[in-house]
């Protein structure tokens, strides 16, 4: 049982984080391309690092074309996630709508309703109470 709550919490984390199996079974390509950096360039794994994840990445690919090939087999190089990075800094950096209220000062909405078109909400059963 133990083993089995271990093997899921390293699924959530493995899925949590983005690596897949592809990526895992990568690693001995980013193992051989990092020695090949150490014998080519002296390049320490900090700096192998930076230079295929990080800061150096833009130089390092535009000064070593002939590496581009290696480069894709690389793990960890898919951008699946990013567009859900971008939608969280979106919402976050919007703020509330402004809206004019009959003639009142301008108040932000903290609601949004939009009248439903379906044949189910026109008949009279869902509407909400009318007063009397």
């Amino acid at each position: 049982m133990k083993l089995l709550s271990v093997l899921s919490a390293f699924l959530i984390l493995f899925q949590s984080v983005n690596i897949s199996l592809g990526d895992l079974s990568g690693m001995d390509e980013f193992l051989e391309h990092a020695s090949f950096h150490k014998e080519q360039y002296g390049d320490n794994l900090l700096v192998f690092i930076s230079k295929h994840y990080g800061e150096l990445k833009a130089e390092h690919e535009k000064n070593h074309q002939e590496e581009q090939h290696e480069h894709e087999k690389l793990p960890f190089q898919h951008q699946s996630c990013t567009h859900h990075l971008a939608n969280v800094c979106v919402l976050f950096s919007s703020g509330p709508d402004k809206v004019k209220v009959d003639g009142e000062s301008e108040e932000s909405a903290n609601y949004y309703y939009l009248q439903s078109d379906s044949a189910g909400f026109r008949s009279g059963i869902f509407q909400p109470p009318r007063k009397a």
